[in-house]
């Protein structure tokens, strides 16, 4: 459960102000590295902090020359603090992130801070859509040449709660479709090493059509947990849930916050015996290994090993201020998206990750403010960025507890708020985030999405777009949508996104983003190729070419051999004289490339455009090629959908 565990900004600030106070070169180096440091704390004590910027740069680069990391670090943060308070946060990150690293080169993490308030003021315009093609959609969602992993969706995120506090739906889990429009995937539960199985909670998953993840927490520490009577029983009492379980064993192992953290040879240990355990005894048991995020530097020693872990989960939380303490600095500009980077960087490309526990609170109880519209921004982060910027994010369960002056003195729930409740349930009823584990689960609607760059520009029928916003300055004012120049939508509301129909959107359009603050100023400017493609159905079933349908001299052409084969013809192709015969009963075609002239039956007939080769693929004008085995064409301009009917 969610407990105090974040690393004070205070604190590390602290630690960063002692490791400054490293001497000054003394009398014997009265010389200019000595007089450039003079005249920066003159300048900087009157108050004249831009003039002594360039002493600051001539030191750090001097200190970081000589191989003398804790300095050059020092002056390092003179630079980021007076960039960032002057607003010019394109300098500021350069010198937070040059910080960081003189640090880690003088055996420290003191930077850790300075990458997070780097991340707090970078600003990020990046674009996702809907993409209908699964093979594109699974190129990033699934392992490259390995099966999925227990439970694994294809694509798609598992939709999980936290709701033994929430006073609408407790536990029973039931009750979730009527409170929040959709049944749930995964319910969360907390037993402790010692106690009985949780099976209350496992019937009442299984009632709900549900999973159930259970966090097992060893409260006396680690040398308790042994292969014995009561393991064994736990296990079969796991098999006959008869039901997918998610076991996340001693979570957050990596803060000093809980008993079992310090050991981690003896960490890995544990849970390679009870891995074996499990995948003996209950192989309806998926083994989840969920360090925090924080501390970073403290999670790899911990990992078991890939024989021997099924999911990646992690611990990630945003809050108004860090533990709930209001003294200290806000943290409203903290994303959670980019909390899961690192974790996503270092083992997505061998397992699927879950969010085992997140939230984002609505109502700070410490300071007695609300939050609503910086929940509402962070929660479309959660729901709708993170899955689509992280592709083997395979589920997200949400912590739904208002804390009230306890812990982080949070309100993380979502039914305290009608307005947060409805918010979520109009996030959730996105088919991509899925009502049910199994393996190999896919969205109903067989839509994934994919970002907007130079390989997923192209689209077909129709799209959403999904925008991911953030500024220094937190809250966004307005959202202006342009396309080749012209502003064509605005959004000053959440949740943010617009539609397109392919007919919109010709072939190497431009869109871009104009980004407005609260106070109307322009903010951030950036700008996406995007096209769209035509499409063909064949009796209703959308056709997935290796060759796209191509738009000549204002005819549409598509694929003449995978046409012609679908439809049911026998094509063969004559290199020497670059001609194709195609036959379908009594019918056949003859045709060459880049002549007008084709013949059915043995009688010729002129076409607009001649078939040509495209990349090596064979592509003729669309109605004729719908057309000479019977088929009925039609062509819809809004959806630049060309749609061909057997007769």
């Amino acid at each position: 459960m969610k407990m105090n565990r974040r690393i004070g900004i205070l604190s590390l600030a602290v630690g960063i102000l002692a490791a400054g106070m490293v001497g000054a070169p003394g009398p014997a180096r009265a010389d200019v590295v000595w007089d450039h440091w003079k005249q920066a704390d003159s300048l900087q004590a009157s108050g004249n902090s831009k003039a002594a910027v360039p002493h600051w740069i001539y030191l750090a680069d001097y200190y970081a020359s000589a191989g003398d990391w804790e300095n050059a670090a020092l002056f390092s943060g003179k630079l980021d603090k007076y960039f960032d308070d002057i607003g010019d946060y394109d300098q500021a990150i350069r010198y937070y992130e040059q910080e960081n690293q003189y640090w880690v080169n003088a055996g420290k993490d003191w930077g850790a801070v300075k990458l997070q308030r780097a991340d707090q003021i970078r600003t990020t315009v990046e674009l996702y859509r809907e993409e209908n093609s699964e093979t594109i959609v699974q190129e990033r969602t699934s392992p490259d040449g390995t099966r999925l992993a227990k439970f694994e969706p294809a694509y798609g995120t598992y939709l999980g709660m936290y709701s033994e506090q929430d006073p609408k739906v407790g536990n029973t889990f039931t009750k979730m479709q009527s409170v929040y429009g959709k049944k749930h995937a995964i319910y969360l539960a907390y037993a402790h090493w010692g106690q009985g199985f949780p099976s209350t909670y496992a019937k009442r998953a299984k009632d709900a059509g549900g999973a159930l993840q259970i966090a097992w927490e060893p409260d006396n520490g680690l040398d308790p947990v042994t292969d014995g009577a009561y393991l064994r029983s736990w296990a079969k009492e796991a098999k006959a849930a008869g039901i997918p379980i998610f076991l996340r064993f001693a979570g957050e192992m990596n803060g000093a916050w809980v008993k079992w953290h310090g050991n981690p040879a003896q960490y890995i240990a544990k849970f390679r015996m009870l891995h074996d355990v499990f995948a003996a005894d209950a192989p309806n048991v998926a083994m989840v290994w969920s360090p925090g995020d924080v501390p970073a530097n403290d999670i790899d020693p911990y990992y078991p090993g890939d024989a021997y872990v099924d999911w990646v989960g992690v611990s990630l939380y945003i809050e108004p201020y860090e533990n709930g303490d209001s003294s200290l600095p806000s943290m409203l500009a903290t994303s959670n998206v980019e909390r899961l980077t690192r974790l996503y960087n270092t083992y997505a490309d061998r397992k699927p990750l879950m969010l085992s526990e997140t939230g984002v609170p609505h109502y700070s109880h410490s300071a007695g403010e609300d939050y609503t519209e910086w929940a509402k921004l962070n929660l479309q982060r959660l729901y709708e960025i993170m899955p689509y910027k992280y592709p083997r994010l395979k589920a997200i369960t949400y912590f739904n507890v208002d804390q009230q002056m306890n812990n982080a003195k949070n309100d993380y729930s979502l039914s305290t708020s009608s307005d947060i409740q409805g918010y979520y349930s109009k996030l959730i009823a996105n088919p991509y985030l899925l009502s049910e584990v199994k393996d190999g689960a896919k969205p109903a609607d067989h839509v994934g999405y994919v970002p907007i760059d130079a390989k997923h520009q192209s689209f077909t029928k129709q799209t959403r777009i999904i925008p991911f916003i953030k500024i220094p300055q937190v809250y966004i004012g307005k959202v202006e949508y342009l396309l080749n120049g012209r502003v064509i939508a605005s959004q000053t509301s959440l949740p943010y996104g617009i539609d397109f129909k392919a007919g919109e959107v010709p072939e190497g359009s431009v869109l871009q983003l104009r980004i407005m603050n609260t106070s109307g100023q322009q903010v951030a400017l950036r700008t996406f190729g995007i096209s769209s493609q035509v499409s063909v159905n064949i009796n209703g079933a959308v056709q997935q070419f290796e060759q796209a349908p191509v738009i000549v001299n204002g005819s549409t052409f598509t694929p003449l051999r995978a046409i012609f084969e679908a439809m049911g013809a026998k094509v063969d192709y004559d290199a020497s004289t670059r001609s194709v015969t195609a036959t379908k009963g009594s019918t056949t075609v003859k045709l060459t490339l880049d002549q007008r002239t084709v013949y059915v039956n043995g009688k010729s007939l002129e076409l607009e455009e001649p078939a040509r080769l495209v990349n090596g693929y064979t592509l003729a004008p669309a109605r004729f090629v719908g057309e000479t085995f019977g088929g009925n064409v039609n062509w819809d301009g809004a959806t630049r959908t060309v749609s061909i009917t057997s007769k």
